[in-house]
């Protein structure tokens, strides 16, 4: 992760300003403001504010005037029902917004969430930084051959270091031709080109940025799918990483997602069925079960 000086010093001014709240306030929440959590080799995921605590999501579902009516372990229980049955609308009354800097290829994917609010660094008017992903050799991996979207073999030696050399070589030249296309020269009559037609040739690994907000509910939408082991590892080491920060947040919440969520299977009636046939003693096979080929594949990497 890249940060200059006076960014480091800024962050540090931030994190020394304190004042009087009568807001909720999360401790753990608060230790996290402004810090920077490097991910992949140029990125960062850092809070920038954020709205809410635990009991806020209990206050709403009981929608009571004030704090502290009922126990804490009251509260545990009530979040884990809420979760238990998918009731939304009081995770909703929680709010994060993340500072996030990442590759433009991740951003496209994340931006398929259309839940949140977004404003992100724009090329028209500034001049983007020389910053590139590139991976560690240990993500180098070819297709895979039973899934369209996933990653086969790791790739090594002069293959995995061939893959290297391109990304770095097509980066550092695209980037070389994207200053030239900016800079004017005078004496060769050039006023140089736009900024936001210069960007063009620019390749989908250069970093981006953007203020990202969104609601507990949809965040934890967010990191359910892209916390997955199935997840593309670029999108999933941020995921990872907000996973930590929302713990620390809405520790009772984030236990309740944990469980039920992350750590949960959801069923099919015909899964359900399945279940029962075997419990009871029955031998269930794929062409018995009413599932098809795949649906079978994935019960049966759960159940056995």
């Amino acid at each position: 992760m890249s940060l200059t000086p006076e960014q480091l010093a800024e962050i540090e001014e931030q994190r020394a300003i304190t004042a009087p709240t009568r807001r909720a306030v999360s401790p753990g929440m608060e230790e996290r403001l402004y810090t920077a959590h490097p991910v992949l080799d140029h990125g960062l995921v850092r809070v920038i504010d954020y709205m809410g605590d635990d009991a806020a999501i209990c206050q709403a579902a009981r929608v009571s005037y004030g704090r502290g009516t009922k126990a804490v372990s009251d509260d545990r229980g009530l979040i884990r029902y809420l979760m238990r049955h998918w009731h939304s609308t009081p995770f909703e009354m929680c709010e994060v917004k993340f500072h996030v800097k990442l590759p433009v290829f991740v951003a496209r994917q994340w931006i398929r969430h259309r839940t949140a609010n977004v404003n992100e660094y724009s090329a028209r008017y500034s001049i983007l930084d020389r910053e590139f992903y590139i991976p560690a050799p240990d993500a180098l991996a070819a297709q895979s051959t039973v899934n369209n979207q996933g990653r086969g073999e790791v790739l090594e030696g002069a293959e995995a270091q061939r893959v290297l050399d391109l990304l770095r070589e097509d980066a550092m030249r695209s980037y070389d031709h994207y200053e030239d296309m900016l800079t004017p020269d005078a004496e060769a009559g050039k006023l140089g080109l736009a900024r936001e037609l210069a960007r063009m040739n620019l390749p989908a690994n250069i970093y981006t940025q953007w203020y990202w907000k969104i609601d507990l509910h949809n965040l934890f939408h967010f990191l359910r799918l892209r916390a997955d082991h199935h997840a593309q590892y670029e999108i999933r080491v941020y995921a990872e990483t907000m996973c930590d920060i929302t713990r620390d947040w809405v520790p009772a919440a984030y236990e309740a997602f944990e469980d039920y969520r992350l750590g949960g299977q959801n069923l099919s009636g015909k899964a359900v069925e399945v279940l029962k046939r075997r419990l009871a003693g029955e031998e269930v096979t794929q062409e018995s079960s009413g599932m098809s080929k795949g649906e079978w594949r994935e019960f049966m990497g759960v159940w056995g």
